[in-house]
């Protein structure tokens, strides 16, 4: 089930420039299953076309108390707009905006809505970084906090002004989280940190000859998708796959070889709670790579190989609090060879799959997996999809109270 399934969200835009985020603020929402009605003042309109907002709301967008393109005016009931949201979201909210809301003044429907929601108001405030820091904006903000409102923190950078600083809206997928984690509290790992690495890594041999493996990314990427429904705020290494995923709580990071991908773990290992190296890292690398490529001129080309980067040993060597989970993909001796990785790279856990099981292993969307936690007890597992593979690993550590 989608983390918004079923939610009835109103999205207020008022008249500022970070109003051309907005689409994308809609985008997000409705990918994770809530319903979205959208309102707006009548400048917002100057920044954002309200057909837009009605082709991906799939909803009709309402700027004033009555619909003046009938020949007979229909009112846009605010009362009913209020009581039929779960959660209103306001954003960008401009200082007008802010100001009026706090005063309580209602010369347009957005406001009027407002004074008559029952449900949740989440502010996002945007403007110019003095208009944001001017005592009187501040007095609002507080204001408005102290009535019961969620107000959004502010983003840092480049303005609409040419200045740089505090004022930008909050981003379109930064407020969907805010959202999520605001319908979903009591979620198992709800803001833990978790590191993922998928897919293979290539290892150049010539600019277009390169040493990899036919992981397709499919078990890292279904476990970043769980770990972010699970609440977490994932960040996913993946090397070259076609894998597509989507979701407001997982960075990726893309790498092409083992030591790009070293380096993106370093990165970000130490601030982990939970690491999971599902990533199938090429072992060896070519001692040097040709410049040119290799034009065949005889029937051997001998290649020296050297090993790569241990990324799983330096992140077992380098563990302070983090839970770390590791992969052992076996052909024989499989329980033997997973315990002793188990040992000697220091994990808390390892998943075993075998390719001498049917459906299982490199580029397939199943998977029949084995978990052997640090204190070798082992739980085996029926043939299932990478996605509930990717349910069961994740049980597998929260019963370790990861």
């Amino acid at each position: 089930m989608s983390s918004l399934s079923g939610k009835k969200i109103l999205l207020g835009i008022s008249g500022g420039i970070a109003a051309y985020k907005t689409p994308l603020l809609v985008r997000e929402l409705i990918k994770f299953g809530a319903e979205i009605r959208v309102l707006m003042t009548p400048l917002a309109k100057d920044f954002v076309t309200p057909l837009t907002l009605s082709a991906l709301s799939k909803n009709p967008v309402l700027s004033s108390f009555t619909n003046n393109e009938l020949d007979n005016p229909v009112w846009n009931n605010h009362v009913e707009l209020g009581l039929w949201a779960d959660l209103y979201i306001i954003a960008p909210a401009t200082s007008n905006t802010l100001s009026s809301m706090a005063q309580g003044r209602c010369n347009n429907l957005l406001l009027a809505t407002y004074l008559s929601a029952k449900c949740p108001v989440f502010v996002a405030p945007a403007m110019d970084l003095d208009m944001y820091t001017h005592p009187s904006n501040q007095k609002n903000i507080n204001l408005l906090a102290s009535y019961g409102n969620q107000i959004l923190p502010v983003g840092e950078g480049d303005l609409a002004s040419g200045l740089e600083g505090k004022g930008r809206m909050m981003e379109p997928h930064q407020i969907a989280e805010n959202i999520i984690s605001y319908f979903n509290p009591s979620l198992p790992l709800k803001n833990k940190k978790v590191l993922i690495t998928a897919g293979p890594t290539y290892e150049a041999i010539d600019p277009v000859r390169f040493i990899g493996n036919h992981s397709s990314g499919k078990m890292g990427f279904s476990l970043a998708k769980e770990a972010a429904e699970l609440g977490a705020i994932v960040t996913l290494i993946t090397g070259p796959t076609a894998q597509i995923i989507s979701h407001p709580n997982i960075l990726i990071v893309h790498v092409l070889s083992t030591q790009e991908m070293f380096v993106a773990v370093k990165e970000y290992y130490l601030n982990t709670d939970i690491a999971i190296a599902a990533a199938a890292v090429a072992d060896y690398k070519p001692e040097t790579q040709v410049l040119q490529k290799i034009k065949k001129k005889t029937n051997l080309l001998t290649l020296n190989l050297i090993p790569t980067q241990d990324i799983l040993a330096y992140m077992g060597s380098h563990k302070k609090n983090q839970y770390l989970i590791g992969f052992a993909l076996e052909t024989n001796n499989a329980i033997e060879n997973a315990k002793e990785k188990l040992y000697n790279k220091n994990l808390d856990g390892i998943v075993l799959n075998s390719l001498q099981d049917s459906g299982a292993g490199f580029s397939v969307s199943t998977n029949k997996i084995t978990y052997i936690h640090a204190n070798q007890s082992i739980n085996k597992f029926p043939l299932q999809s990478k996605s509930d593979c990717a349910k069961v690993i994740f049980k597998q550590i929260l019963s370790n109270d990861a």
